[in-house]
């Protein structure tokens, strides 16, 4: 595997860039396959030199965050480990990280350091979001993992617990019956008033009493926003306090981060080691972690970390700002020394459950239940011709209906002129057994967009309830330009020559509403309609008149907005997007105007070359892209783009036979249905003709709507013509007329 890791990282000094180099160090040690390509956080404010990292992010540049993104799709990583704390990204509450993990195609697995069951609002949002967005969430302990599953909706079976990982060391006992040896407590970490330091020195006069030779080593540095704010003065604050109590001189100040190695050596020195946080919500602490895997006594607060891990080694657990308790904790184990040493073996065989080992093994597993395998699709499997019983089962008297749970009809949502005017396009291009067949069919559909004409409006309604009354008077232009298009391909390609007559006159009598179209996708479709029509009327004056106004449009709207790197119509990605490039292409085709041909090719090279992955496979612009300017975002993946990729390059190889590209094309986005996506997943089901709804960053949408299903059917018709290897649906219409 190729892992982007994306997260602070060393040579700065924080808790998160500790954990992110740990990661590379030890799993390059433990699982030296798993390749890791280290994103760090780079702070223009206070940098540091990157020597190791495959790229920096610039934490405070919106922009940086959808560069990295982009690198890493292009450098095609299986997946992306992103390490969150909330105050290591730009932005209000780090939301600038919102921008990196919308644009990954990869899966994404997110280690949560902080999860909070009492956020703010925009923390709530972000990590709601990270939720949806995550193939698997990792976190290092169970309170964790219960407030992501009870609080933000997380799915169980995503979340994992993994506990923060820790050095393998032999036991260095304490030997605390010795005598004339100084007993040490420790606490090791960024200085700043969290720590709750303050009541650690006031137990430290008790302490001493009893035991004069105890020294309490304070390590760390005070921490960068503590520094940029106030300076040393939480560190003098300190110092000032130990003076006035009279044990100054029984603590050693350490002011400085230490390296791995120095911090285990200062751990293993110790006796007793003191997190005496005030924050009862922090769920991970890597120096605890660290010290109870060493073997050492921990007197702590019983924050979440905490309490989890001591549990069962009878760790001290003490109250917030309770010097006493900890005066008292801390002399019982001193008083005591076979006590103290009974408490470090337990803790130390508690942390053996954490050691590096562990952690490395368990972080591959984790990661490789996020990447499911690549799916090699058999070249055979391309040419089986999808069943149709789910068809029929989406189908009633009435028409298609819109949408299904799972494989269930779903009568609550009634029908659509959409996926009716498309039902008829697949049953033109299906071969039926019978006449007979093809006419019930057929017929149901084209009476439903004769039904949803409305003579006063003069439109076409779409969305039909279940007891067939209408939800509206007119339906979008969308929608309209799909019934010309509908009649226009029935007129030319019915088998039947009643069906075709009738789809000949409905043209005839509804076509120039066409005229009226302002949507360049609504033009589009009418336009395609159009050209076929004129495939077997090259005279119809209405239709030569519908594709001269698509291609001028289209041709002006890519002149006005082509740039180089934007060879497309707008400034915005929206749906079904081959369909304008493939509509200009007609309409050039139709009209003898090479120009717009090769305005329509350009365009098509141009959206197929950013609907392609960096392993090969199709990645359709996804639903979250439409209507943002300039940004292609590759989830939610519909199956009506795949269709729309496949008709495209139909017409292209047509017009530029020479070319290669289209069939690579083509056959790309057809496997897509087959399970060479982003997910792996299969979305079509060739034995029933069923296909679900789309790729999400979670997998495979489980439903099954009658658009995804039509998109499928009707993209394997146009595969099978793209292959050239089976009866052209064009030719055999024109043979039957």
């Amino acid at each position: 595997m190729r892992v982007a890791l994306v997260g602070n990282f060393a040579p700065r000094k924080c808790g998160i860039a500790t954990f992110t180099t740990d990661i590379v160090d030890q799993l390059g040690i433990f699982q030296p396959e798993t390749r890791l390509d280290v994103y760090a956080l780079q702070d223009l404010d206070d940098p540091v030199d990157h020597d190791q990292a495959h790229a920096e992010i610039l934490r405070s540049e919106r922009a940086s965050y959808a560069e990295a993104a982009r690198r890493m799709n292009e450098n095609g990583v299986d997946a992306v480990w992103l390490q969150h704390e909330f105050g290591i990204f730009g932005g209000d509450s780090g939301e600038h990280v919102l921008g990196l993990v919308e644009r990954i195609a990869a899966p994404l697995i997110v280690t949560l350091h902080t999860v909070l069951s009492q956020p703010s609002k925009k923390q709530d949002v972000i990590t709601r979001r990270l939720v949806a967005r995550a193939s698997h969430i990792m976190v290092m302990c169970q309170t964790g993992r219960r407030l992501l599953i009870e609080r933000y909706g997380a799915q169980s079976d995503r979340v994992s617990v993994i506990e923060h990982g820790a050095p393998d060391r032999p036991l260095r006992l304490s030997h605390a019956e010795e005598k004339h040896t100084p007993r040490k407590l420790m606490t090791f970490g960024l200085l700043g008033p969290g720590k709750g330091l303050e009541t650690a020195i006031e137990a430290l006069p008790a302490i001493v009493a009893r035991h004069p030779d105890v020294v309490y080593r304070i390590v760390g540095v005070s921490h960068p926003n503590e520094l940029r704010r106030h300076g040393e003065a939480y560190r003098q604050s300190l110092e000032a306090l130990a003076k006035s109590l009279g044990v100054g001189d029984h603590i050693e100040w350490v002011n400085r981060f230490l390296d791995a190695d120095e911090l285990v050596a200062m751990l293993e020195d110790c006796d007793i080691y003191m997190t005496p946080y005030l924050n009862l919500q922090q769920a991970t602490s890597g120096t605890l972690s660290y010290a109870v895997a060493l073997g050492r006594a921990i007197v702590s607060t019983p924050y979440i970390h905490a309490r989890e891990l001591l549990s069962d080694t009878g760790g001290m657990l003490v109250e917030p700002n309770d010097s006493e308790a900890i005066a008292q904790a801390v002399t019982r184990l001193l008083d005591h020394p076979a006590e103290l040493e009974a408490l470090q073996l337990r803790t130390y065989r508690r942390g053996r459950q954490t050691i590096w080992r562990h952690f490395a093994a368990n972080a591959k597993a984790m990661l490789e239940s996020a990447v499911a395998p690549g799916r090699a699709v058999p070249a055979a499997v391309e040419r089986v011709a999808p069943g149709l019983a789910a068809f029929d089962a989406l189908c009633d008297g009435t028409g298609m209906l819109q949408h299904g749970h799972y494989a269930v009809p779903n009568r609550h949502h009634g029908y659509c002129l959409d996926d009716n005017v498309r039902a008829l396009m697949l049953v033109n291009r299906v071969p039926w057994r019978s006449p007979g067949e093809e006419l019930r069919r057929a017929s149901t559909f084209a009476s439903f967009l004769q039904y949803a004409w409305n003579p006063d409006a003069k439109r076409f309604r779409n969305f039909m309830n279940y007891d067939r009354s209408w939800c509206e008077d007119i339906g979008s232009e969308d929608s309209n330009g799909r019934t010309i298009w509908a009649l226009g391909d029935t007129a030319a390609n019915s088998r039947l020559a009643g069906m075709r007559n009738w789809a000949a006159h409905g043209f005839a009598s509804h076509a120039e509403i066409a005229f009226e179209f302002e949507a360049p996708r609504a033009i589009a479709f009418a336009a395609l309609g159009a050209a076929a029509l004129l495939e077997v009327d090259a005279g119809n004056r209405t239709a030569r008149a519908i594709v001269e106004r698509c291609g001028d449009l289209l041709d002006k709207l890519l002149c006005g907005t082509r740039r180089p790197d934007w060879t497309w119509f707008e400034t915005i990605i929206g749906y079904d997007n081959p369909r304008l490039s493939q509509a200009l292409i007609e309409c050039g085709r139709v009209s003898g105007r090479p120009d717009w041909i090769e305005a329509g090719l350009d365009s098509l090279r141009w959206v197929m070359a950013n609907q392609c992955g960096a392993s090969g496979q199709f990645r359709p612009v996804g639903s979250e892209s439409f209507g943002r300017t300039g940004d292609i975002l590759p989830f939610d993946q519909q199956p009506l783009e795949a269709w729309a990729a496949i008709d495209a390059c139909v017409t292209a190889r047509r017009c530029d036979p020479a070319s290669s590209l289209w069939l690579e094309h083509g056959r790309r986005a057809y496997r897509w249905f087959l399970g060479e996506n982003d997910r792996n997943v299969p979305l079509a089901d060739l034995q029933l003709g069923s296909c679900m709804d789309g790729v999400t960053p979670l997998g495979a949408n489980q439903n099954v709507g009658a658009e995804s299903l039509l998109a499928f059917q009707l993209a394997y018709y146009g595969f099978e013509q793209l292959l050239g290897c089976a009866p052209d649906w064009r030719e055999d219409a024109a043979q039957s007329h």
